[in-house]
C-alpha cells in the first residue's frame, strides 16, 4: 500500500502529524508513506523515520493553479492508493483533487462556529485535540492513538554546536499573532530574575521577525539574556532545545519543537485554547483562564475586547513559581542527573544550577 500525507505548514502543525505517522508505520510496516510540505518548513520533518519520501512544495516554483496541478500530476505518477489531507486548505485541496484518487481529510471546526466566534457571540471551544483530529482522518484504518509523543530529529553534529549552552533556560517570545505574545516586558523581567537566581543568562530564540523584541528583552533585562533570534535554522533551534534546561514559550512552533526533543516546557496560552493539545509530563501549562478566553483559533492582531487580560494577568512571579515547583518536585534542574524518555530513547540532563555556573 502506498499513501501520501499532505501537511504544508506550519512548524507546530507539521510536528503534530508525527504521532499518526508513527502509528501508521507500526500498523502497516511494509507500506510506503510519502509526505508533502512547504519548502520553508521541510527541516521540521525531513529526517522523520516514519516517512519514505519527502516532497517539497516550493511556492516560487509550484504556486498558482496551473503549477499546483502540474505538481499534483508528478505526485500521481507514484500510484498512491490514498491521499490523507491533514492541511485541508486551498493548496492541499487542489493537490488532492487533481490527483483523482481516494482521499481522506481531518475534521475541522464547523464553519458556523467560526462565524459565531468571530462575531464574539461564543467562546472558542475545541471539539478535540489536533492530533486526535488527525487520527480521525485515518479512522477506517484502525490506527492506535497512544498520546502526543512528538518527534523532531536532531543531528548529533548539530547538538555539539550547542554544548556550551547545556542547561541554559530558553525563552521564545515570538508567535504568529500579536495576541498570542506574552508582553516583552514580562519576558525581560523573567530573564532578569532567572539570572539573579541561577547566575545564568536566558537564550532567546525566534525568527528574524523576532529580532527587535529580543533586543528589547536584552535591554530591559539589563543584559540577562542572549539573543539567537534570526540566527538559527530549525535544525539548530531543535539542537539548542535538546540541550536546554527548559523552555518558556508562547503557543507557537518552539513549544512543539521542544516537545519533539524532550525539553521541559512552560507554555503560555492566552486567546487560544490549551484544549488543542494533550500536554505531557514534561509540559506545564500557564493559563489565566479569564472568562472571555479562549476567543480565537489562531490569535488576532489585537484583543477583541481591548483589555488583553488573558496575557496581562499572567505574572512573571507565577511562571517563576511554576519553574521552582517543577524543580523541587522532579529535580529536573537540581544537582545530579535525571533521565527522561524521548521517543523511546533515554537522554540525560545535568542539574540546571550547576550546569549554568559551569558554563559561565
Amino acid at each position: 500500500m502506498r499513501i501520501l500525507v499532505i501537511r504544508l505548514s506550519s512548524i507546530g502543525d507539521i510536528l503534530l502529524t508525527t504521532p499518526v505517522l508513527k502509528a501508521w508505520k507500526e500498523k502497516y510496516p511494509n507500506s510506503v508513506l510519502d509526505f508533502v510540505v512547504l519548502k520553508q518548513f521541510q527541516e521540521a520533518i525531513q529526517a522523520c523515520p516514519y516517512i519514505d519520501h519527502l516532497y517539497v512544495f516550493d511556492k516560487q516554483q509550484h504556486d498558482g493553479i496551473r503549477n499546483i496541478i502540474k505538481f499534483s500530476r508528478i505526485l500521481k505518477e507514484n500510484d498512491y492508493d490514498y491521499v490523507f489531507d491533514l492541511h485541508n486548505k486551498f493548496r492541499s485541496q487542489l493537490i488532492r483533487w487533481s490527483m483523482g484518487i481516494p482521499y481522506f481529510v481531518y475534521p475541522k471546526r464547523k464553519w458556523w462556529k467560526s462565524v459565531l466566534v468571530n462575531m464574539g457571540l461564543i467562546s472558542y471551544q475545541v471539539d478535540d485535540t489536533i492530533i486526535k483530529n488527525y487520527f480521525a482522518a485515518f479512522s477506517q484504518f484502525s490506527l492506535s492513538y497512544e498520546g502526543e509523543t512528538l518527534y523532531f530529529h536532531v543531528r548529533e553534529e548539530e547538538k555539539k554546536k550547542f554544548e556550551s549552552y547545556r542547561n541554559f533556560p530558553i525563552l521564545a517570545p515570538g508567535a504568529s499573532k500579536n495576541t498570542k505574545k506574552w508582553p516583552v516586558e514580562n519576558f525581560a523581567l523573567l530573564a532578569k530574575l532567572l539570572y539573579q537566581k541561577y547566575s545564568c543568562p536566558s537564550i532567546l530564540i525566534g525568527g528574524k521577525e523576532d529580532e527587535e523584541s529580543c533586543n528589547k528583552i536584552i535591554e530591559l533585562s539589563e543584559g540577562s539574556a542572549i539573543s539567537l533570534a534570526g540566527k538559527l535554522s530549525l535544525q539548530e533551534s531543535g539542537a539548542l532545545l535538546s540541550q536546554a534546561a527548559f523552555l518558556v514559550s508562547n503557543d507557537s512552533g518552539p513549544f512543539h519543537m521542544a516537545r519533539g526533543v524532550g525539553c521541559p516546557s512552560f507554555v503560555i496560552f492566552g486567546p487560544t485554547s490549551p484544549g488543542m493539545f494533550e500536554l505531557g509530563e514534561q509540559d506545564v501549562l500557564i493559563y489565566a483562564g479569564v472568562d472571555c478566553a479562549p476567543c480565537s483559533l489562531h490569535g488576532d492582531k489585537e484583543c477583541p475586547r481591548k483589555h488583553f487580560r488573558c496575557m496581562k494577568e499572567i505574572t512573571v512571579e507565577q511562571i517563576l513559581k511554576k519553574i521552582e515547583e517543577k524543580n523541587s518536585k522532579e529535580g529536573v534542574f537540581s544537582d545530579g542527573e535525571s533521565k527522561r524518555k524521548n521517543n523511546g530513547v533515554d537522554s540525560k540532563t545535568k542539574g540546571f544550577r550547576n550546569g549554568c555556573k559551569r558554563n559561565n
